[in-house]
């Protein structure tokens, strides 16, 4: 097995430091997901004008225009090609460059956001509030894979319709994925029609096309590629972390009664392929290095394969971000109410493989990943009842009414209802730093 690129792990720099504070007011806010230690990527466009995406940088409640800011004095000259990229709008481009022009434009921009900046003054009108700006899908994504990597939500669902072998025999072996559809992918706050399928109930003789009756979300992240690799050239896991640029949430809309009865033998469908809520924000994977945890495999469950194990992998392998569901009804926005938390975890207690273990097992065949592709890391629900990243979970299969504010219930959900994922990292000695909302509104049924 050969790898495209060596092992590049992210590390801690100035970048990090939790004192630094910028010249953009915002980002000083305690608990803004997008301080100057953050600076995620991005594709805009100023609200009403149309016209060609731009890159931009989240700071604060301010998006930094690169195609502006880029023709700045003051840059340092090894930026200027990754820079150019950037300034055209090609942020699929500069995913592709690799970790270390990568870190330097970090770096670079860092510096030029920094309260006392020199550069201030010519950045200033580079500067659109977001509430301004028209956001996009974060970058083109040409190739979607969903994983299962949430061991709790795996085997709550499989409870459900399998009492008695929840998990399969290949559960706890081999990263489990589908291809999804790429189409269908759309950029948080775009509204999600409700989905007609097949369905067959248990006391019917046929299926009937309908209207989804149990329409649910799924709380996942997502990476996004960076660098690519040649078909048949394999990613080892020593270097699958150079080939991740980073982090979105995703919400891979499921239509429960749909994919109960279409997804024997060849798995997800219908249920699936009409619409995947994606965050517009690309928080890097070196933006998470504060963020980083151990890989534990239980002692008693199978250890990995050796080309899904490594030292590295072990030391830091996962991300260590809280994650959170909320959803407001149309009643609730009616009456002003602020949207009710349907849960909150954490990664490290849900996914059962790192993002680079999936590298490495959908390349170990010899397929050829490009620059925005995307890996699903399927729903990462909690061990805990009132942890589930979904509302199969929390309503156990439909049998237990969630209790919302204001009188309403629900165990799936109706038209109307929005839903809203958060994710942000927070420990001692780092500053909080998010990746924004990845939100939805249901709608009726074409």
């Amino acid at each position: 097995m050969s790898a495209s690129v060596t092992a590049d792990t992210p590390a801690l720099d100035e970048s990090h430091d939790p004192a630094l504070t910028s010249w953009v007011a915002s980002a000083n806010a305690t608990q803004t997901d997008f301080p100057i230690q953050n600076l995620p990527f991005g594709r805009f466009r100023p609200a009403g004008l149309g016209g060609a995406l731009r890159v931009g940088v989240a700071i604060g409640d301010q998006v930094l225009d690169l195609s502006i800011a880029a023709s700045a004095s003051g840059w340092p000259a090894e930026v200027m090609p990754a820079l150019a990229l950037l300034a055209a709008g090609d942020l699929n481009g500069y995913m592709a460059l690799g970790r270390a022009p990568q870190r330097a434009v970090r770096l670079a921009l860092s510096r030029a956001l920094r309260a006392g900046s020199a550069m201030q003054p010519a950045l200033s009108g580079a500067l659109l509030p977001q509430a301004q700006a028209e956001m996009a899908l974060p970058c083109e994504i040409g190739d979607y894979t969903d994983f299962y990597t949430g061991i709790h939500h795996a085997t709550t669902v499989g409870t459900l319709f399998r009492p008695d072998n929840p998990l399969l025999p290949n559960y706890k072996w081999v990263p489990i994925g589908y291809h999804g559809r790429s189409s269908s992918l759309v950029v948080s706050g775009t509204p999600v029609r409700r989905p007609h399928g097949q369905i067959k109930g248990p006391d019917h003789a046929e299926p009937i096309l309908s209207p989804s009756r149990r329409l649910d979300h799924e709380l996942e992240l997502g990476a996004l590629i960076g660098r690519g690799n040649a078909l048949g050239d394999a990613i080892g896991l020593d270097a699958a972390e150079a080939h991740l640029f980073g982090v979105v949430l995703l919400n891979d809309w499921s239509a429960r009664d749909v994919q109960a009865w279409e997804y024997q033998p060849l798995g997800p469908f219908l249920a699936k392929n009409f619409a995947s809520t994606v965050s517009p924000w690309i928080v890097t994977m070196d933006a998470l290095a504060p963020f980083r945890a151990p890989f534990v495999r239980a002692a008693e469950d199978p250890q990995p394969l050796p080309y899904l194990d490594g030292a590295a992998n072990r030391a830091s392998g996962q991300l260590d971000l809280v994650l959170e569901v909320l959803i407001q009804t149309a009643a609730m926005r009616a009456a002003g109410r602020a949207p009710h938390r349907l849960s909150i975890g954490r990664t490290t207690e849900a996914a059962y493989w790192t993002f680079a273990q999936l590298v490495t097992h959908h390349t170990v065949g010899g397929c050829n990943l490009r620059s925005g592709d995307l890996l699903g890391s399927g729903t990462l629900s909690g061990p805990l009842p009132e942890q589930g990243g979904s509302m199969l979970e929390l309503s156990a299969g439909g049998k237990r009414a969630l209790d919302l504010p204001g009188g309403e219930t629900r165990t799936f959900l109706q038209d109307g209802d929005t839903v809203i994922l958060r994710a942000w990292g927070e420990r001692a000695g780092a500053r909080r730093i998010g990746l924004g909302t990845c939100s939805g509104t249901v709608l009726p049924a074409a």
